[in-house]
């Protein structure tokens, strides 16, 4: 750490820019962008340092979604500090014990759950006056997200080479999946509302992390980000309980509320469903770019579970009977000789999990 030019940078700044001594400082967390995290002692009081490249990371979008977050008394970690030039900012820390370390060491998955939904009820309910100064998820971005799958998961991770066939249906699946997004309610969306992004905390439980890539968009799409997790998953009559009793709480927030819910019960399933088929294509060609872009190799190991997912939903829906078909005749059998040929390469230099 005592080599680190941006380390090393960042002292200078807490020292220089905020005045503050700094009496230790290690590592908190890493994600899967370029940014990291460092916790710092300054006397008995500890904060989190975030290190955004400038030149890799945008730290003002940042900072307008903690404020549009905070706004809606959604609690995200404050902002004490920040300077986007250098790409630095200090911020409350929330700890380090997150839903999926709590669920792993077998806390309660219904109170846990019924906070995580709480929260995002509450933003749902009272952000669309926020939610409008966002970015729209819209089709060019749905798009986007989804022709990951082809370039990164199929073509890099898989070894495939698609026909022109599998190329027009994956582009007719896609074009089906951005016309049910577009055809549901409008939210707040964090686009990254999963067990590791939620703090467990004494109190104001969950602190929510990682929502700079907000957007406004479907309002199933958070919900099917927690209730259809890549890192932890649960059966399928669990997880449509906490749907319908997401949708429930919704429908008692007023008349706002009753919009976002004005869809029946299964019409709600329905969006759920296939917005989260549209977060799981998009997340196989991420987590597949991670390891082959980035040399992160931690996210081979969610691949399965995420490709579950897939299969579950693509199998469920009668408009998707030949895209589920291409995946289970042509991505489920690769998956396990993929990831053993992956890992079987030398490590590449810098690589993180």
């Amino acid at each position: 750490m005592d080599n680190d030019p941006r380390l090393l940078k960042a002292r200078e700044w807490l020292a220089r820019d905020l005045s503050l001594t700094v009496t230790r400082i290690e590592p908190a967390s890493a994600d899967a962008s370029f940014r990291r995290y460092f916790r710092v002692w300054t006397g008995p009081d500890t904060r989190i340092l975030m290190d955004a490249p400038p030149d890799k990371e945008d730290l003002s979008a940042y900072l307008d979604v903690s404020t549009l977050l905070e706004s809606c008394a959604v609690h995200v970690p404050h902002v004490h500090a920040a300077d986007t030039t250098l790409g630095f900012s200090l911020l409350e820390d929330l700890g380090s014990r997150h839903m999926l370390t709590s669920l792993s060491a077998g806390g309660d998955p219904q109170a846990l759950y019924g906070d995580a939904l709480e929260t995002l009820a509450h933003l749902q309910l009272n952000g669309d006056a926020a939610s409008r100064q966002l970015p729209p998820y819209d089709e060019a971005v749905l798009l986007r997200e989804m022709r990951l799958l082809p370039e990164w998961f199929c073509t890099v991770h898989l070894g495939l080479a698609l026909s022109g066939t599998e190329q027009r249906l994956l582009e007719d699946t896609f074009a089906f999946l951005v016309r049910e997004a577009r055809g549901q309610p409008q939210v707040f969306v964090h686009r990254d509302y999963h067990s590791r992004n939620l703090m467990v905390l004494p109190t104001r439980s969950p602190g929510v992390i990682d929502f700079q890539d907000a957007l406004r968009g479907p309002v199933g799409y958070d919900l099917a980000s927690i209730l259809k997790d890549c890192y932890v998953d649960w059966p399928r009559k669990q997880v449509e309980a906490w749907v319908l009793q997401f949708r429930a709480r919704l429908e008692e927030g007023g008349e706002h509320g009753r919009q976002l819910a004005t869809f029946s019960a299964a019409q709600f399933l329905r969006g759920f469903d296939l917005i989260g088929l549209q977060r799981h294509l998009k997340v196989l060609g991420i987590f597949a770019r991670l390891f082959w872009r980035d040399g992160k190799s931690g996210y081979l190991g969610d691949l399965p579970r995420t490709l579950d997912y897939v299969q579950e939903t693509a199998s469920s829906f009668p408009e998707l009977a030949a895209f589920a078909r291409f995946v289970d005749d042509r991505l489920v059998p690769q998956l396990a000789m993929a990831n053993a040929r992956a890992l079987a390469r030398p490590a590449v230099a810098g690589s993180a999990v």
